[in-house]
């Protein structure tokens, strides 16, 4: 027999350690995480340990609120941090033994008798009446499909796959790509690379990161005054939320931000071609804005080649680009990202009436309610669903938001005494029409480029269009009416458990009658 849990999270990141926490508080006690790695929490900050690799979000808003950190090193914290704070609170509140290791989830299917879901992994199958998705959009590298590829008699790997046991002193290294993970290892590998060849398709726009580390003093009066660091943090998530003005309706205030961008690649480079080369021909803002103080300077090295005409074929020993010049190398790293907007086409994840998560957004494109709940999906939940990931603020914020409305909608269901919920599809049809209006006049849309932001048909199908101070007014109270609730919850084929009001007015978890 599967094992029975009344919630299934997958993954073990900000959001799915996040939603178990939130559900907690809520009362609901039966839950289980799955994880695909053998050991270890974390997801991404877990999985990427590349040279440099770091945030690019000032520390003190990448933490919970409910669980601060006064101890960053950086104002901008380095990944071995930033995993370590996710180790730590996984102990903090002793979530590790909710958690199945080495158990990736394969598909899902929903059973309409049972009102259940059977949850497919590589280790069997789980049934839950609640299944929540907590794998983000950052855990499955995209590699492209390079003609001769095959060919290629060195190393290669993707930078979220780094290989630690290729040495890199003495090599001639080509890198693909120039996003957030290159800008990082990039600086890293230059001086003790023989040569780096970087090709690149499109330049971006990169700022100057106010990076510095944080000395013991702030870290005492952040640890003994928490107020003080809430406050601190407040600060911080003012300033970043203020960028959203720009990014939204006003793009002639990013000029003074693109005018520092261009004089940031003038004063680490004075080669005119390469100026020429790394500087953006659209608008800031329309793909994602990159901070770093040493990728331009790395660029410099006599070392360093930066080629922008394409790679035309990979050979046995190097890369050729399209003006037909080869460019030897030992080592290919991509550096590449992830699947986006793609990220679900290899599960099988089953609704109602045989529909599969797959068919209908290839259909309809990626549309849900708050990027949370999908119709005809029921009892399924998305953390950092569509069009809730940001280009001007934490992550972590938004996930806040997600894992307090799916604790509120859960308790809501076991309140009515129902089986399950389903968002209303008139409901998810006007908040999908109220997202991507507002997305028509952001620079994401008419700042001139081609980003992951965008699906296969041109969709903005990633950004939360504007403040995140508006989704969190839109998702701090669940609205029952904007679901359908359904079933009883005596119906139900598989024991589990509710959350009930005790007379002190807590929620705690007891069982539920079959």
């Amino acid at each position: 027999m599967p094992e029975f849990h009344e919630v299934v999270i997958v993954g073990t990141g900000f959001a799915g350690l996040g939603q178990a926490l939130a559900l907690r508080r809520a009362g609901v006690g039966d839950v289980v995480l799955l994880e695909k790695a053998e050991s270890g929490v974390g997801g991404t900050w877990r999985d990427n340990t590349y040279p440099g690799c770091a945030c690019d979000i000032p520390s003190h808003m990448y933490s919970l609120s409910s669980d601060l950190n006064p101890d960053w090193s950086r104002s901008y914290s380095p990944q071995p941090e930033i995993h370590d704070y996710l180790e730590r609170l996984a102990d903090r509140h002793d979530l590790r033994r909710l958690v199945r290791f080495a158990t990736e989830m394969t598909g899902a299917t929903w059973d309409e008798e049972s009102r259940t879901w059977t949850v497919h992994t590589t280790r069997g199958e789980y049934r839950c009446r609640f299944l929540v998705s907590g794998v983000g959009a950052l855990h499955l590298p995209s590699t492209p499909s390079l003609p001769g590829a095959e060919r290629f008699r060195g190393e290669t790997f993707h930078s979220a796959r780094w290989r630690h046991d290729v040495d890199l002193r003495g090599k001639r290294v080509a890198v693909v790509g120039t996003g957030a993970s290159a800008i990082q290892f990039v600086p890293q590998i230059a001086p003790v690379a023989a040569g780096v060849t970087l090709f690149q398709r499109t330049p971006a726009w990169v700022l100057p990161k106010g990076d510095h580390p944080i000395g013991p003093l702030r870290k005492k009066i952040f640890e003994r005054v928490p107020g003080i660091q809430r406050a601190y943090r407040a600060a911080v998530y003012a300033a970043l939320e203020s960028r959203a003005i720009g990014f939204m309706s006003r793009p002639e205030l990013l000029r003074p931000a693109e005018w520092l961008a261009r004089k940031h690649i003038e004063h680490a480079i004075s080669d005119p071609a390469l100026v020429e080369k790394l500087t953006p021909r659209y608008s800031l803002g329309c793909k994602r804005v990159l901070v770093s103080n040493d990728y331009y300077p790395a660029l410099a090295r006599p070392t360093v080649d930066v080629v922008s005409s394409g790679i035309a074929e990979v050979t046995e020993t190097g890369v050729v680009d399209h003006d037909g010049v080869e460019h030897p190398a030992d080592v290919i790293v991509y550096g590449t990202g992830f699947h986006v907007t793609d990220a679900f086409d290899g599960l099988e994840v089953t609704g109602r009436d045989g529909r599969t998560l797959r068919e209908t957004w290839r259909a309809h494109g990626m549309q849900t309610h708050h990027g949370i709940t999908v119709t005809d999906f029921p009892n399924l939940f998305f953390l950092l669903g569509p069009n809730t990931g940001l280009g001007h603020n934490s992550v972590v914020f938004m996930i806040e938001c997600q894992a307090r409305y799916v604790a509120q909608a859960i308790t809501a269901v076991h309140d009515a005494g129902c089986s399950g919920l389903d968002v209303r599809s008139a409901v998810q049809t006007r908040s999908n029409a109220g997202v991507q209006h507002r997305l028509r006049t952001g620079i994401w849309t008419r700042g001139g480029c081609t980003s992951w932001y965008l699906d296969s048909a041109g969709v903005n199908r990633t950004i939360w269009p504007g403040f995140t101070v508006r989704y969190w007014a839109e998702t701090r109270r669940f609205r029952p009416e904007d679901y359908e609730f359904f079933g009883r919850a005596s119906d139900l084929g598989v024991p589990t458990t509710v959350t009930a009001r005790s007379s002190n007015g807590s929620r705690e978890p007891v069982p539920l009658a079959r």
